[in-house]
């Protein structure tokens, strides 16, 4: 009998690329969400898609739903993909079950995540990052010494560029409103190429690395088309990523960097969970392998694009800004990783997710970006599960 794993944060299609890699290493993926997550539930790879409740408007009954899947599932390993990560761990240390969830525990998930706190850790462990200041109230912002137009200002906690300054105004800078409970960072601006990384850790050890950037992007940065970067600018990142691993231990990493004039990067910020770089590994069973500390893996040739994203945001920006021979280019050559030969149908259940996700952004005020992670996202504040 094939051994379980259990994949959380399936409304993701870095979920839905975990589980077929899963399943071609001869493992049995199963995916979980408080989402309906049609992306996964339409394949017919990935896997049983369960519900659980949403762990930051209804915690203890996350913690009751996710502790009887476990019942039901005896999984081997639990993949989070998505924030989620942050609840999970947490859970998993009171409950005692952290060895199956691949992620680092609570302390180290935290220093990872938030901006300040990344920053000194890179600092820490002798990585370059730019000079990071982190502003509580109105008193420390009208303070700051630095000049605006140097600097990049955004929230300690926050993902997908959500809420990002990049040179701001004074009537920018006027409107943010940081607090302790929510406060920001001002972080000496790199100008240069963005670029991402993704590794897979265990006990301290890189076991799976990809680096990649993007020339089509989202407002506020996530991206939708994944190539691979050169040698050389793999081979820069390459250390960082090392030297994160033997601090996060076990699990996920995913970095963004800025590569300046001199070819030197800069880490910006980490994301300790799944992104889009999964998918440069074509859904191999050797990463899925190398998911379960049985092997190591490298990314497939190619790049990759999400289909859906590539013709929603990409096509009007390729009209718009006279950029239709790139588009066409990339639709063509670039292979999709939301839809794969013989799973064609999360194709469709990626549309109905965004048309979902976008509905919640219409009836919550919210900016589409935050509307997708706001049932599953943490902020720093304390868990409770009573």
């Amino acid at each position: 009998m094939a051994e379980r794993v259990l994949i959380t944060g399936a409304r993701s299609v870095a979920a839905l690329d975990i589980a077929r890699s899963l399943r071609a290493a001869g493992y049995e993926p199963h995916l979980a969400d408080c989402s309906p997550a049609w992306v996964a539930r339409l394949s017919c790879t990935a896997g049983p898609v369960h519900r659980h409740a949403s762990p930051v408007a209804q915690p203890a009954d996350f913690a009751s739903d996710i502790r009887g899947l476990i019942d039901r599932l005896d999984p081997v390993r639990i993949i989070p993909t998505c924030e989620e990560v942050f609840h999970l761990a947490a859970l998993a240390e009171a409950d005692g079950f952290s060895d199956r969830v691949f992620a680092p525990p609570p302390d180290r998930l935290a220093n990872l995540h938030a901006k300040d706190r990344f920053a000194a850790l890179g600092r820490s462990l002798s990585l370059p990052v730019p000079d990071t200041t982190m502003v509580t109230d109105r008193a420390a912002l009208e303070a700051f010494p630095g000049e605006a137009a140097d600097h990049v200002f955004k929230p300690v906690w926050s993902r997908f560029g959500a809420r990002t300054l990049i040179a701001p105004d004074p009537s920018e800078l006027a409107a943010l409103a940081p607090s302790p409970d929510a406060p920001w960072v001002a972080q000496r601006r790199i100008v240069g190429e963005e670029v991402s990384f993704y590794a897979v850790c265990h006990e301290g050890r890189v076991a799976a690395f990809c680096a990649y950037g993007s020339d089509w992007r989202l407002p506020g940065g996530a991206s939708y088309v994944f190539r691979p970067l050169s040698a050389d600018q793999t081979a820069r990142l390459r250390p960082m990523a090392d030297a994160l691993a033997a601090f996060a231990g076990t699990g996920q990493i995913a970095c963004d960097a800025i590569i300046d004039a001199d070819r030197q990067p800069w880490l910006i910020e980490c994301n300790p969970r799944a992104t889009s770089g999964v998918h440069l590994f074509g859904r191999s069973a050797t990463f899925g392998q190398a998911l379960m500390a049985r092997g190591q893996a490298g990314p497939a040739a190619g790049a990759r694009q999400l289909s859906t994203a590539l013709w929603l945001h990409g096509l009007p920006i390729a009209l718009r800004d006279g950029r239709l021979a790139a588009w066409r280019a990339h639709r063509q050559q670039g292979s999709d990783a939301v839809g794969a030969p013989g799973d064609r149908l999360p194709v469709f259940g990626a549309l109905a997710d965004a048309a979902a996700f976008g509905l919640r952004a219409l009836r919550s005020g919210l900016p589409l970006t935050e509307a997708m992670t706001v049932d599953i996202e943490w902020n720093g504040r304390p868990f409770d599960r009573d």
